[in-house]
């Protein structure tokens, strides 16, 4: 079972090395990482360059595109994602190939850790409980961005139905809503990362307003 890692980036020169750090010290390598520069105009890519990752370029801005331009272009049998400011769990990849061994899982997700939050660095409780509201709104397990993962065959029975408008969905959520149409997500527990709060903290408007109304948009796009 081969694995490849998609990260979407757009102007990330201060968080993909620790990225890029973490996937090269894990117990298990990928066989392959993909960095999508999404019209970077910093050095995200040059430093990129400097871990022998695989760059591809993205000219439609948005993560979406990104996104599905790095999917599209991974040879594994597995596709791992996180954000460039993510730093994923030293087992990362062990776990997520241990996780598709069972093979009636299609997609899987796990619990984020804010790591430049005081509070939330070994607490990942806010994570869990949206899982699990998330769980309980449509009745079965959702992805979340910085932390997911899906099998290439399922990716290429949802590619082409995927809604690719950022200002309407979530993307993962979105995601997640395509692929439960033909498959099963797990939500693994012990599947963790550690990522950056920024967002929240740069944008709490966005977060607290603009991110729940875009949600209540997936949700009707699907409806």
């Amino acid at each position: 079972m081969t694995i490849s890692v998609v990260i979407p980036a757009y102007n990330e020169e201060k968080y993909i090395a620790q990225c890029l750090d973490g996937l090269q010290h894990q117990t298990v390598k990928p066989d392959e990482i993909i960095v999508v520069n999404n019209n970077s105009d910093d050095k995200t890519i040059a430093i990129a360059e400097k871990y022998h990752a695989y760059i591809i370029h993205e000219k439609q801005q948005g993560i979406i595109h990104a996104r599905n331009a790095g999917f599209n272009a991974v040879r594994s049998d597995i596709i791992a994602r996180c954000d460039a400011d993510t730093i994923p769990a030293y087992d990362w990849i062990e776990r997520i190939i241990s996780d598709f061994t069972n093979q009636t899982i299609d997609a899987i997700s796990g619990p984020i850790f804010f790591h430049d939050l005081p509070m939330m660095k070994t607490f990942n409780l806010p994570s869990k409980m949206y899982a699990q509201f998330m769980k309980k709104l449509q009745g079965h397990e959702t992805l979340l961005g910085p932390n997911m993962a899906l099998t290439k065959l399922m990716w290429n029975k949802v590619k082409n139905e995927v809604c690719l408008d950022d200002t309407k969905v979530h993307e993962d959520i979105d995601l997640a809503l395509h692929v439960k149409k033909y498959g099963t997500i797990l939500f693994d527990p012990a599947l963790c990362v550690h990522t950056s709060a920024r967002r929240m903290r740069s944008n709490v408007f966005s977060f607290f307003v603009e991110y729940p109304i875009r949600f209540i948009k997936t949700l009707n796009q699907h409806n």
